[in-house]
């Protein structure tokens, strides 16, 4: 059983006791919902508006064997915040608490969680048109949309794309099997991919207060680290501070590793800081928080969902922050093992603030477990109290060190690209014409003044060239030229098999004609001959050449049968 009642979501492949099919005044199914408590279901607004007048929620994991009835109660609205879009097509709300006329066993229920979610495999027990008894659909965490916080998931497949009747269904996180939230609605893009999008645990806690009790798992951000009301004065808002934040959380700022100092007597940058946190926190991005930032400038408010974590070290210990980070990813098998072999282990990212890195009790092996989650691919935003030592060894360790590495990795592919790709890719056009291949010279001019800035200019972080957008360069011009290669490579083969098909041709005819000589036929092979031998090879024409004599050939000559 789970921890106040109800059981994992994930136990087992069966049917989950929590899962809900609402049907509405009509009867027919308009979607799902999750029992969190014997007499509350979560489940979506438009779910609860297409019911109408009467709202049946029904149970079907309670079905005795055997028997066909579903065990089905009345519900109605105890909650409900609607679903509305803003003026950029972002979507908010949609969220509806239930209460049942009758309860529901204690132990069918189960709680939401909260859990860093990126790049996490989940499932859904949906009720789609023509699966009454419900389906699995699977998916993977995409990331964080829109400025409300919701989240956007991957299906696994085109089939499992959640559709209308999937809509409340709970989100279940397939390692620990927790319900992460619940699936609000789904979009199709211009090219028809198809995507579904959820309300986290977070989200649905800032919209739905009463749904805390039924909430597992710390918050995000660590207590003295939340904006508080002192901090609204003008006088206290940084805006540049708040600019450069808001980018790193919104990922303007590429950077994996972000370092700050704010000292103790900077009471702006302070309140800056957590005023930025809180914002960006899906859970106390309330209104009341967001109405205080409403006349700063845009470009100072982040969305929701920012970070994943934002902690405070001073005091801690690096394992008591492992901890925290592992509890967060959700890193709870084995608790026996340390936390940061845990982390070491998992394949899973996190975009962590640490705040007061120097004042941890033990800083050095701090930075080996923000070295660790670095090298993870984890973001992290990393304060400082002072400068000195420490900070000095984290500059070195997480920002200097991996950056010379990672302009070392991309100088030894643009060489690669500028040298035997490229020669590959010249050594094949000059033997076959590369027809319906684009040229790629500007690709290679690019490549090339790219490594000759990266050989040529300042290797400290900050004043070099931009890695990410030549890295994005390297990315293009390989692939592009493999690509090319990989194209004129197949036209090399044929120009091979239709080599070996006029060779074979040549000699049937010889042995046909028993040497006698045939002009017409003869001038066809010589033709055919010397398209497959010229430099670059035109294949297109010289298999139209070779079917030509090969047509030619399999013509019988008088008095004789001829056969292929």
């Amino acid at each position: 059983m789970a921890a106040g009642g109800g059981v994992p979501a994930a136990s087992s492949t069966a049917t989950p006791s929590w899962a809900v099919r609402i049907r509405g005044a009509d009867g027919k199914i308009v979607g799902a919902g999750v029992l969190l408590s014997p007499d509350r279901v979560l489940t979506c607004a438009h779910v609860v508006d297409q019911a109408a007048a009467r709202i049946t929620a029904e149970f079907v994991a309670a079905a005795a064997p055997g028997n066909r009835a579903v065990p089905a109660v009345e519900a109605h609205v105890e909650a409900l915040v609607p679903n509305t879009v803003d003026a950029d097509g972002d979507y908010s709300g949609d969220l509806a608490l239930l209460r049942l006329e009758q309860p529901r066993p204690k132990e069918a229920t189960t709680r939401l969680h909260r859990l860093s979610a990126p790049d996490r495999k989940v499932r859904m027990y949906g009720f789609p048109k023509g699966h009454d008894g419900g389906v699995w659909f699977r998916a993977t965490v995409v990331g964080g949309t829109g400025r409300d916080g919701q989240v956007q998931l991957a299906p696994s497949t085109p089939g499992e794309a959640a559709s209308h009747g999937c809509s409340g269904a709970g989100v279940i996180d397939s390692e620990t099997g927790e319900v992460l939230g619940i699936i609000l609605n789904r979009k199709w893009d211009r090219q028809g991919n198809r995507f579904s999008y959820m309300s986290p645990a977070e989200t649905i806690v800032r919209y739905l207060p009463d749904v805390e009790q039924w909430t597992e798992g710390p918050t995000a951000v660590d207590a003295a680290l939340r904006s508080t009301a002192d901090d609204i004065s003008e006088e206290l808002l940084d805006e540049g501070f708040a600019q450069r934040l808001t980018a790193w959380l919104h990922g303007e700022d590429a950077r994996q590793v972000k370092i700050s100092v704010i000292r103790h007597d900077d009471t702006a940058r302070d309140a800056t800081l957590r005023r930025t946190i809180t914002l960006a926190d899906r859970e106390l991005r309330t209104p009341v928080s967001v109405d205080r930032a409403s006349l700063d400038p845009p470009d100072t408010v982040p969305s929701a969902g920012g970070h994943d974590l934002a902690v405070i070290a001073a005091r801690k210990t690096a394992a008591e922050i492992a901890e925290r980070i592992a509890d967060r990813m959700g890193l709870r098998n084995h608790p026996e093992r340390p936390a940061l072999d845990r982390i070491k282990d998992a394949e899973v990212t996190i975009s962590l603030v640490v705040f007061g890195v120097d004042e941890a009790r033990d800083p050095p092996a701090l930075l080996d477990l923000l070295e660790v989650l670095r090298a993870g691919g984890s973001r992290l935003l990393l304060v400082f109290r002072t400068t000195g030592a420490c900070y000095d060894d984290a500059r070195h360790r997480l920002v200097i060190q991996p950056a010379l590495e990672r302009r070392a990795r991309l100088v030894e592919r643009l060489r690669e690209i500028t040298g035997p790709l490229a020669r590959a890719l010249y050594e094949h056009r000059a033997t076959v014409v590369p027809y319906g291949i684009r040229p790629l010279d500007a690709d290679l001019v690019a490549a090339h003044a790219a490594l000759a800035d990266l050989t040529h200019s300042r290797s400290d972080p900050g004043h070099g060239p931009d890695l990410g957008r030549y890295e994005r360069l390297a990315d293009r011009a390989a692939d592009r030229i493999a690509g090319a290669v990989a194209r004129l490579d197949r036209l090399r083969e044929r120009r091979e098999e239709l080599r070996g098909r006029l060779r074979s041709y040549h000699v049937l005819h010889q042995h046909a004609t028993q040497g006698e000589e045939d002009p017409a036929v003869d001038a066809l092979y010589l033709r055919a001959h010397e398209l497959l031998q010229r430099r670059p090879c035109d294949v297109p024409a010289a298999e139209e050449a070779v079917r030509a004599y090969t047509r030619r050939v399999e013509q019988p000559h008088p008095g004789e049968e001829f056969s292929s």
